[in-house]
């Protein structure tokens, strides 16, 4: 088994599982290998490299405490100079490091199979169903579908509860 650390061209990372590289080139080829969270089939293969398990359970200790660390455990904001500027500015908000964004895709793919697996899918009969529910000519359950933005936004000035939630295009068929 050959396991892949891939990415599609929006950069969301992933993983992939295949019998054997050429497996994997096949399936790219037929445009089978495609991203989880936005569906795009324009993938490549990060570098990684093979995992050592050496230590025996046991992890190491660090050499040296991090640049940014301070005693009491705290950490101080991360700094980059700015473009054009010789005084360092706070990152915040700069740029998210890739185990943050990985941790943020899984959270966001829980999250979208959670609605998945307990809403009644309603299709484009969503606004209207939506409505009756609020109003009490339905039976209150959990729904979702589609609704343009226009519809969107009357149902939430009705005081109607509507969360917009992008779906996958390989999400919205049956959850394997």
């Amino acid at each position: 088994m050959k396991v892949l650390d891939l990415q599609c061209a929006h950069g969301h990372s992933f993983e992939g599982w295949f019998g054997s590289q050429d497996d994997y080139d096949s399936q790219r080829a037929r445009g089978l290998v495609s991203c989880p969270v936005c569906n795009d089939s324009d993938i490549t293969k990060k570098l990684s490299a093979p995992r050592l398990n050496l230590g025996h359970g046991i992890a190491p200790e660090p050499a040296i405490a991090p640049r940014d660390a301070v005693p009491g455990g705290a950490q101080l904001p991360a700094t980059v100079l700015a473009p054009d500027a010789s005084s360092p500015v706070p990152n915040s908000d700069l740029a998210l490091n890739s185990e943050t964004l990985s941790q943020m895709q899984a959270a966001m793919m829980k999250m979208v199979r959670h609605v998945m697996a307990n809403t009644e899918d309603v299709g484009s009969q969503f606004a209207e169903e939506a409505r009756k529910i609020h109003y009490g000519e339905r039976e209150e359950r959990n729904i979702r579908g589609q609704a343009t933005r226009e519809e969107t936004e009357a149902l939430m000035d009705e005081g109607i509860d509507v969360i917009p939630l992008p779906v996958p295009e390989n999400l919205k068929g049956p959850l394997q």
